[in-house]
């Protein structure tokens, strides 16, 4: 992976822990605002297994509701 693809995914990651509205809604701004070269992302050999995997997932019926996981990160959260 290269150093933006790891930057990015510990953006990602501290995203998912943020739980402020209005503080999510500032960095949302922020991003939209921003210029972003239009681009093609080029993903690497693991994005695309991982979404490879996810399309299985789907097609196999392997959901769970959004209320479902955030039930799930919460209760991980308070075991950390």
């Amino acid at each position: 992976m290269n150093r933006a693809d790891i930057l990015r995914n510990n953006i990602i990651d501290k995203l998912l822990t943020i739980s402020n509205k209005d503080y999510l809604s500032a960095l949302h701004q922020l991003v939209e605002n921003s210029s972003v070269d239009n681009d093609l992302v080029k993903l690497s050999d693991e994005q695309i297994l991982m979404l490879k995997l996810s399309d299985k997932d789907i097609e196999a019926g392997k959901l769970i509701s959004q209320e479902e996981l955030d039930k799930s990160d919460l209760e991980w959260l308070k075991g950390l």
